[in-house]
């Protein structure tokens, strides 16, 4: 997308740090192990201690105290530590423009993660890849505010109705949040399966090549941004899209979770 590329000129990505991008590589490599990721992570000091500060907090429910970083890949699970060590690489890399409520904005990038991860579990998808790609969605509207800060202020103007954020980004900046991270996805080397599932995240239906990790997070997006999410709140999603993903509302309705269980903000 030619006009993104240029869209993207005019704004400074931040840079990976080296940790972020090692696990960028660790999604697709298959031969990628415990002991691989938990090396990778151990080279930042910072990090680790965020980590571990994660997993004792109430967010995994442990019955124990968690206390090294071997422990914590062992108990929690190489996949899930991997994921959020790299949202927290991201919550660091990316500075918020003023006009945005900082605790706010990761509360509703956290409840859109554990939305996603909980609609992928539902139908048997990878629910640490849907939590990862979930929790980056809406880092496109930063991008956004870095090219021009007061694109914010209209992006966030009260009421904002589910879903509408992204078609206000879309007559605003041209893009919308999701295709503006496809394109830094790439651009970091995140696997194909994430950048295009945030690049059809707002219109996954009016995708030619359908993505359902896409439908996910754009279902777990329209959660996220409700004001009370009850299990009322699954009647109001995308028809299309629950039905293209064969979602048994009824079944999820009695599973509903409650978004202050996943949406952890101690990082940052």
């Amino acid at each position: 997308m030619a006009e993104l590329s240029h869209f993207l000129q005019s704004v400074k990505l931040p840079v990976m740090p080296e940790v972020a991008t090692e696990l960028i590589r660790t999604l697709t490599d298959e031969d990628a192990d415990v002991p691989m990721v938990r090396d990778i992570i151990a080279k930042d000091p910072a990090l680790t201690a965020t980590l571990l500060r994660m997993a004792n907090s109430a967010i995994f429910g442990l019955s124990r105290s968690v206390t090294t970083l071997d422990k914590a890949v062992s108990v929690v699970g190489m996949t899930q530590i991997r994921a959020r060590a790299l949202s927290i690489c991201l919550a660091n890399a990316f500075a918020l423009p003023q006009s945005l409520n900082r605790l706010e904005f990761w509360r509703n990038s956290m409840a859109c993660a554990g939305y996603a991860k909980w609609l992928a579990g539902s139908i048997g998808m990878d629910e640490q890849q849907a939590w990862l790609t979930g929790m980056m969605l809406r880092l496109g509207e930063i991008v956004i505010g870095q090219h021009e800060a007061a694109m914010i202020d209209q992006i966030e103007m009260r009421p904002c109705l589910p879903g509408e954020r992204w078609t206000r980004e879309r007559d605003i900046a041209g893009f919308d949040e999701g295709q503006i991270m496809a394109e830094v996805a790439r651009h970091w080397d995140f696997p194909d399966s994430v950048s295009g599932a945030l690049g059809c995240a707002s219109q996954p239906m009016e995708s030619s090549d359908f993505s359902a990790l896409g439908a996910v997070i754009h279902l777990a997006s329209l959660l996220a941004d409700q004001t009370n999410p009850g299990a009322q709140a699954l009647q109001t999603l995308t028809p299309a899209v629950v039905l293209k993903l064969q979602l048994d509302l009824e079944k999820l309705q009695n599973q509903m979770p409650d978004p202050h269980s996943f949406a952890d903000t101690s990082f940052v």
